[in-house]
């Protein structure tokens, strides 16, 4: 498989959160060891492609949706059902990419509160910024992954929240 280093720990902190706040959660989850917490709805979901149909089936019921899960831009286009054996010196791996799932939800999100996450590595706040327009976001929470104890793996993360208004709000090294 084709991954990243992402272990949901921010998803399912907020997820956690929302449900101690009193939101009806259904939370959509790749691969991970996290426990469900408590008082959410957990989907489990293999590959971006079940991720998309999963979200998109219980989407049109929400009043809302926190779209953080870090989905790969690309899957391979060809997928082995068994081992691929070394033959050769080189091998190609030929990708295509993977359906948005928070383009689409923007797309059909009607009054419906979206949020987007952003991870960028270079012109991070012009990036994010033109994914909160191109996807159609309430909002946009732009991740660090400079900054030290932030990003993947970690119990902290240094955020920036971008409104659809352009307010822009800087949040320090927190618990995620």
């Amino acid at each position: 498989f084709i991954s990243n280093h992402s272990t949901g720990k921010m998803g399912y902190a907020i997820a956690a959160e929302l449900a101690l706040r009193g939101s009806q959660v259904t939370l959509v989850t790749g691969r991970t060891t996290l426990g469900t917490p408590q008082g959410v709805d957990r989907v489990d979901v293999l590959s971006a492609e079940d991720m998309f149909n999963a979200f998109m089936e219980r989407f049109p019921d929400s009043d809302g949706a926190v779209m953080c899960a870090a989905v790969a831009d690309y899957t391979p286009a060809e997928p082995s059902p068994t081992k691929i054996k070394k033959n050769s010196e080189e091998f190609v791996l030929r990708l295509k990419r993977t359906k948005d799932i928070a383009a689409e939800a923007g797309r059909v999100k009607g009054d419906r509160l979206l949020v987007g996450f952003a991870l960028e590595t270079d012109d991070g706040m012009e990036n994010a910024r033109g994914k909160l327009v191109k996807k159609s976001l309430d909002f946009i929470v732009l991740n660090s992954l400079t900054d030290p104890g932030a990003g993947f793996g970690t119990d902290t993360n240094k955020i920036t929240i971008i409104t659809r208004e352009g307010t822009v709000i800087n949040y320090p090294l927190e618990s995620k």
